[in-house]
């Protein structure tokens, strides 16, 4: 009998959902389908087109499954993929009882979601996130969203999921460069709400990179608890799940200048380096707090800092993030570990420090 732990989120009153984590979970998936879908789209990237073959060999029992191959990580996030994907929808009539799966990593899961979202005004999600970014950031919370040449997400929709499968049998395959940087936003969640994940790899980081490891399934389960706490008391974002944004603005300001090229647990990596240096100078963040943030990212393997003569590049697309409000950018802080809040920082001097801490023996 196969074993997982179960996550509820709640949040969205007429959608709450599992996510289920653990292995061989294939069969579960497959009991919770809802049994009225008539037809599913199973959306991948090409590396699982053969895992998703027999996944849909799998799901075909009584219903029509069809495949949608699209680009691997962010070139997915495009109008262009969404507009193939609504077209697909519409040839192969889907209604408002069918169902799309999102398999793959954290694009593929935006964007799924996404394309759920708009098609019909809504039609169920399911994802089955293959990373571990997917697993405890992309596929839980119902936001969805593409890029645009002007940022990244600035499309979107809150639509939750109605069920997400975190199967770490995916995991084994996982380029261990792909672990380490998914595991940022693991250990965002240690460092805004739950400092008991950061004790967990401070003290095997080894173990914590290992696919298949009780220690790394028991990071993912944390990290996706504390995700759904969060969202299940603000679904829509207007309050207390914007800190789940930590480290996001400068994070996703690098994303855009490195045209997506970069992992994105390395650039949240980084722009969680810059918001423990603001909140020293801002919260009074103890200095201890800040090297703690250095020296466990490092052990993971992750960078720290980015080149100092980008830092008007970065701002400028910092001044488009969803996140500002009248021009003001907010950010989120620490007071202390396992305590965030968002604050606003009207002084483009002060990120400046921060941002020359983070660049410090460079010339700005």
């Amino acid at each position: 009998m196969t074993t997982f732990d179960t996550v509820s989120v709640g949040g969205d009153a007429h959608r709450p959902y599992d996510v289920i984590i653990g292995p061989h979970l294939t069969d579960e998936l497959t009991s919770r389908i809802p049994p009225d879908v008539r037809k599913v789209l199973i959306t991948h990237p090409p590396v699982l087109h053969a895992r998703a073959e027999t996944f849909r060999d799998v799901l075909s029992e009584g219903r029509e499954v069809f495949l949608a191959e699209i680009p691997d990580g962010e070139p997915a996030k495009r109008v262009e993929v969404a507009s193939f994907l609504w077209g697909l929808l519409g040839q192969l009539e889907f209604g408002r009882g069918d169902l799309i799966i999102g398999f793959g990593g954290g694009a593929t899961t935006d964007l799924a979601g996404f394309v759920a979202a708009t098609w019909l005004r809504g039609i169920r999600v399911i994802h089955v996130p293959t990373t571990v970014l997917g697993m405890v950031d992309a596929a839980v919370g119902g936001k969805t969203g593409i890029n645009t040449a002007e940022g990244k997400n600035l499309v979107g929709s809150f639509h939750a999921p109605t069920l997400v499968v975190c199967d770490t049998d995916y995991l084994t395959t996982l380029p261990e460069n792909d672990i380490k940087a998914g595991l940022a936003e693991v250990v965002k969640c240690g460092f805004i709400k739950d400092p008991a994940i950061l004790d967990l790899v401070e003290k095997n980081p080894e173990a914590i990179i290992t696919p298949g490891s009780t220690q790394l399934a028991e990071a993912i389960s944390r990290a996706v608890t504390v995700k759904a706490n969060i969202v299940s008391s603000d679904f829509t974002e207007s309050g207390v799940r914007e800190i789940l944004n930590y480290g996001h603005t400068l994070g996703h300001a690098i994303e855009h200048a490195e045209r997506y090229k970069w992992r994105h647990g390395a650039a949240i990596s980084i722009g969680m380096v810059f918001a423990a240096e603001l909140s020293r100078i801002v919260a009074g963040l103890d200095d201890g707090a800040v090297e703690r943030h250095k020296k466990l990212l490092e052990s993971l393997g992750l960078p720290l800092d980015y080149p100092a003569a980008r830092w008007q590049t970065l701002l400028a697309t910092m001044q488009r993030d969803k996140k500002s409000r009248q021009g003001v950018l907010r950010f989120v802080v620490l007071d202390h570990i396992g305590s965030a809040r968002v604050l606003a920082i009207p002084d483009e001097s002060v990120l400046f420090a921060a941002y020359e801490e983070l660049v410090a023996g460079q010339s700005v």
